[in-house]
């Protein structure tokens, strides 16, 4: 998950995209312009937030833990509203954002703790959590039930880099919409562009005499995380109906708006 320091150079918005144009089985395809997709709103300027107003976002959705909202929260655009939901408000403190951060100057401890597949399973347990968590279960249920409101669209929805808690939750809504699961696979690994933003980070790391490559999997993602996610999701509740319904607490009228709303045939 988003474990990483704050980018130091890069784009005010990186990892921005439209949920939408995906295709849906049966036909037609995920209508662009209703939800998107980013990392954190902390460093963005003017020309930004204004942009994002242009895009007509009315919901901010944000995924972050409490102590990487206090750190660095969120600048709105004009007209938008702020949801919160932390998904990962109930995990192990050796699993949050800030316990890995904490660890990420001191190149022995982190690459201690990288080492021999470390990462690989620390991705794949946070990967499990954003299905069983209580907390991840009540975070991805608020945002399901407003986005199903016409008047919460447009929406954007991110956490610190906009590639793990945020590449499920646009991950279940292409599942619940019917998009085949290798388009949704190309989708998530669109959030691979953070390598190139943590490029600076990389270098400052094997300046301080640690090896890059043990830090890109914290800066990238990996289909194998991703299918994580998804059997949890099977082995507890058999399919993605199932799952927003006992799951999320997202009842069948929610459901059929979010499909009525973002399926274009």
């Amino acid at each position: 998950m988003e474990t990483q320091p704050a980018p130091s150079a890069g784009p005010p918005l990186a990892n921005l995209r439209d949920v939408g144009g995906r295709p849906v089985r049966g036909g037609g395809r995920v209508r662009p312009g209703l939800l998107y997709r980013s990392t954190d709103l902390s460093r963005v300027d003017a020309d930004a937030l204004a942009m994002l107003a242009g895009l007509g976002i009315r919901t901010v959705y944000d995924l972050r833990t409490s102590p990487e909202r206090e750190a660095h929260p969120d600048r709105l655009p004009d007209g938008a509203r702020l949801v919160v939901a932390d998904v990962l408000a109930g995990a192990p403190p050796e699993g949050s954002p800030f316990h890995l951060q904490s660890r990420m100057r001191d190149v022995a401890a982190i690459s201690a703790v990288l080492a021999d597949g470390g990462a690989e399973r620390f991705f794949e347990e946070r990967y499990r959590e954003f299905v069983e968590l209580d907390s991840a279960c009540e975070g991805y249920g608020r945002m399901f039930r407003d986005l199903a409101l016409a008047a919460s669209r447009p929406g954007l929805v991110h956490c610190a880099t906009g590639k793990d808690r945020t590449g499920w939750a646009v991950a279940a809504l292409l599942l619940l919409l019917g998009v085949p699961e290798d388009a949704i696979l190309a989708e998530y690994l669109e959030s691979n562009v953070m390598e190139a933003v943590f490029a600076a980070e990389l270098d400052a790391f094997r300046a301080r005499g640690g090896d890059p490559e043990a830090l890109r999997p914290l800066v990238g993602v990996r289909e194998a995380y991703l299918e994580t996610s998804i059997a949890t999701m099977r082995r507890r509740y058999g399919d993605v109906d199932a799952y927003f319904a006992a799951g999320l607490g997202v009842g069948e009228p929610a459901r059929a708006s979010l499909r009525e709303a973002f399926i274009e045939r």
